[in-house]
C-alpha cells in the first residue's frame, strides 16, 4: 500500500507462559517511543470468550481496571495508562466475546446481506477494524496479544494481524516476542529450549519476531543469546535481556540500556524526533529506592488468598498507588495483605493491627469476611489509626459507624441482608432491575463521575494541595458538550470549582434516608454527586476529629501516577508517618543508610 500514511504497529506476543511481564514490557516500549517524540497508544487483546473482565473473579484474572468511559478491562490497561500518561478508552481492549458478539449482532440485522458468516473473513475482519479504529490519530499502536502463541484461542487474532500486515505492508509492522527463560533449580542453568519452541509456534502463524525480549531471573548471557539467534534467525542485537528488577518502573531504563527504542525506530523507518530525557523518571526511581522511612500498611480485604498463595494482583492499582504516595513522602511502603476472614474466624487477633501505621480496606463484593473487615475498621476508628476506605471500604465504614456510634445495632448493607430494616447501604435504584434480571455484565455504575466537595473538608484540602482540583474542573468544562451516555459524569455542575472526577465501579450506595441521621451524629459526607433527577449520591466521608479517617465510593487508585499520586493515598501515607512518629516507633529504611 504505497500511499499508506497511518500508524505503525508493534505487535507483542508471549511465549512459554503468561504472567511474565508482557503487559509491562508493552507499556515500557510505549514509554520509550514516547521519549523519542512519538505519540503512542496501546491495545490489549484478551482471547477469552468473556465480553470483558467485569464478571471475572479477581483471584481468577487479577484486578479489573476501569476506564473513564466505563469499561471493565484487563489490568494491563492500567499499566499502559500509568506508563504512557494517557486515559485510554474501553475499546482499547478486545476480547473474543466482544468480537463474536459484534459479528452476530451484525448478522442478525442483516448487515451481511445473506452471506455465510464465517471466522474468515468476518471475525478476522472485525478484529482488524477494531485495531485500526483504536490506532487512529497515533504514530504507533502497540498491540499486545494475551496468553501465549500456542493457545488455540489466539489463532484468529494472529491471523488477523498477519492479514492487516499483508494489506498495508510489512514495513509498517514490528513483531516482539516476550518469552521466559527458566533456570531449573536441579540444573542451575538457564534453558532456551522453551523459547525456541515459542519461536517455532509463532512461525506456524507466518510471523517471525523482529525482537525477542527475554525475561528471566538474571541477565541473559552471550551463550544463550547466540543459541536464540541461531534458532530464531534474529540479529543478536535484537535479542533483549530483561531480568527481574527492583520495580516495574525500572523496565524502560533497562530496555533502553540495550538501545531498544532506537532499534525499533530504525525497524519502523523512523528517525528520533527528540533526544530522550529520562532525568525526571530516574529521579523518581531513585526516590523510590532510597527512602529514609518505612510505612507499614495493613490491607484488609477479601481477594488475597487462593489455596496456599496470596494473589496481590487483585489489588495491583492500590499497591501501585501506595508506591506513588510513598515516593512523594520519602517512604517505602510495606504492605501486609490480611484476609478479613482471619479476624472473623479468630485466626488473628485485632491487636495484631498495632504493628501497622495505617489500615486500608479496598474494593470487594459480597458478605464473606465482612464482619472481620468491620472489626478492623472499628479498631482504626477507635484507636486513631489512619484509615482509607475504597468503595466497599467506604460502605463498610458507614455500616460500622452506624452500628457502633449511632447505635443502630442491626445496621447493614442490602448486599448482605435484603430483609434488614436498617440498610444504611442500599442498592442503587438504577440497579434493581439489573439484579432482578441477573444482567450482571457491564451494568454497574461504571466510569468517571463528578463530585462536588464540601467546603473546609479534608478531602477538598487534599485535592487542592495536589493540584488535581483545578485540573479536574477544567476537564469537566471541556466535557460539557459530551453526552452523558458517552462519558459518565452525570449532571455537570457549572460554577463549582470544588468538583473532582474519579472512576467508579459499584451497585450499592449509602442510603439517602440515613444520611441526615449519620451527619447529625458526626459523620461528615464531604463530597456528593448530584444526578440529573436531583438525587444526591454520597461520594466521600471523613471524621473531623480523627487523625485520618477518610473513605470514598470511588476508586482513586485508577488515576494515580508515579509523578502525580492520588491525593487520598498521599494524604494517607503522610498521616501514617505522623501516627508512626506519635507512637514513638519510627521505622527507618535500612537500605538508605
Amino acid at each position: 500500500m504505497a500511499d499508506y500514511s497511518g500508524p505503525k504497529y508493534v505487535v507483542v506476543t508471549g511465549g512459554v507462559m503468561s504472567g511474565v511481564g508482557k503487559g509491562l514490557t508493552t507499556a515500557s516500549m510505549g514509554r520509550i517511543l514516547g521519549e523519542y517524540g512519538y505519540r503512542c497508544t496501546a491495545v490489549k487483546i484478551d482471547p477469552y470468550i468473556n465480553c470483558d473482565a467485569g464478571t471475572m473473579r479477581p483471584t481468577e484474572h487479577g484486578e479489573v481496571w476501569v476506564t473513564d468511559d466505563g469499561g471493565e478491562i484487563d489490568q494491563d490497561l492500567g499499566n499502559y495508562e500509568r506508563f504512557l500518561g494517557l486515559d485510554l478508552p474501553r475499546h482499547n481492549n478486545l476480547t473474543t466475546g466482544q468480537i463474536y458478539h459484534s459479528v452476530i449482532e451484525r448478522e442478525r440485522r442483516g448487515d451481511y446481506l445473506g452471506q455465510t458468516v464465517q471466522p474468515i473473513p468476518h471475525i478476522t475482519g472485525e478484529i482488524q477494524r477494531r485495531i485500526q479504529e483504536a490506532a487512529k490519530g497515533f504514530d504507533v499502536a502497540l498491540i499486545e496479544i494475551g496468553g501465549t502463541v500456542g493457545d488455540y484461542e489466539n489463532e484468529p487474532f494472529l491471523f488477523a494481524v498477519k492479514g492487516l500486515e499483508r494489506e498495508i505492508g510489512e514495513e509498517h509492522f514490528v513483531y516482539v516476542l516476550v518469552t521466559y527463560l527458566p533456570i531449573p533449580r536441579h540444573v542451575g542453568e538457564m534453558k532456551t529450549k522453551p523459547t525456541q519452541q515459542a519461536i517455532r509456534l509463532l512461525g506456524e502463524q507466518g510471523i517471525l519476531p523482529d525482537f525477542i525480549v527475554c525475561r528471566a531471573e538474571t541477565s541473559l548471557d552471550e551463550v544463550r543469546k547466540k543459541k536464540i539467534m541461531v534458532n530464531a534467525n534474529v540479529p543478536m542485537d535484537h535479542i533483549i535481556s530483561a531480568p527481574d528488577l527492583a520495580t516495574v518502573y525500572d523496565i524502560p531504563i533497562r530496555l533502553e540500556e540495550e538501545d531498544l527504542g532506537a532499534k525499533m525506530l530504525a525497524k519502523m523507518g523512523f528517525q528520533p524526533r527528540r533526544e530522550p530525557d529520562w532525568t525526571h523518571w530516574q529521579n523518581l526511581l531513585e526516590r523510590s529506592k532510597t527512602p529514609s522511612q518505612v510505612v507499614r500498611v495493613a490491607m484488609v480485604g477479601k481477594y488475597v488468598e487462593i489455596g496456599d498463595f496470596q494473589l496481590t494482583d487483585s489489588y495491583i492499582s492500590v499497591n501501585q498507588s501506595l508506591l506513588h504516595a510513598g515516593v512523594a513522602n520519602d517512604s517505602k511502603i510495606e504492605i501486609t495483605w490480611i484476609d478479613g476472614r482471619k479476624f472473623q474466624r479468630g485466626d488473628m487477633d485485632l491487636e495484631a493491627l498495632t504493628d501497622y501505621d495505617g489500615i486500608i480496606v479496598p474494593g470487594a463484593f459480597g458478605e464473606g469476611g465482612a464482619d472481620g473487615v468491620l472489626a478492623a475498621i472499628r479498631y482504626a476508628r477507635e484507636n486513631g489509626v489512619p484509615f482509607l476506605g475504597l468503595c466497599y471500604g467506604m460502605q463498610l465504614a458507614v455500616v460500622e459507624y452506624a452500628r457502633n456510634v449511632v447505635g443502630i445495632k442491626d445496621a447493614s448493607s442490602e448486599e448482605f441482608s435484603d430483609d434488614s430494616p436498617n440498610q444504611v447501604v442500599s442498592v442503587q435504584e438504577s440497579q434493581k432491575q439489573v439484579l432482578e434480571d441477573e444482567q450482571y455484565g457491564a451494568s454497574m455504575r461504571l466510569g468517571a463521575y463528578a463530585a462536588v466537595l464540601k467546603k473546609d473538608s479534608r478531602v477538598l484540602a487534599l485535592y487542592e494541595e495536589s493540584g488535581r482540583l483545578g485540573e479536574d474542573a477544567d476537564r469537566i468544562r471541556q466535557l460539557l458538550e459530551v453526552p452523558e451516555e458517552s462519558f459518565r459524569v452525570g449532571e455537570i455542575m457549572q460554577g463549582h470549582d470544588q468538583v473532582v472526577l474519579e472512576r467508579h465501579r459499584h451497585r450499592y450506595e449509602i442510603s439517602p434516608r440515613f444520611v441526615e441521621l449519620l451527619e447529625d451524629q458526626g459523620l461528615v459526607f464531604s463530597g456528593h454527586h448530584r444526578r440529573a433527577d436531583g438525587t444526591r449520591l454520597m461520594e466521600f466521608i471523613e471524621l473531623p476529629d480523627h487523625p485520618y479517617f477518610l473513605a470514598t465510593q470511588a476508586h482513586p487508585e485508577f488515576k494515580s501516577r508515579m509523578d502525580n499520586p492520588a491525593p487520598m493515598f498521599s494524604g494517607f501515607v503522610k498521616a501514617a508517618l505522623a501516627h508512626q512518629q506519635a507512637s514513638g516507633a519510627p521505622h527507618v529504611q535500612a537500605a538508605a543508610s
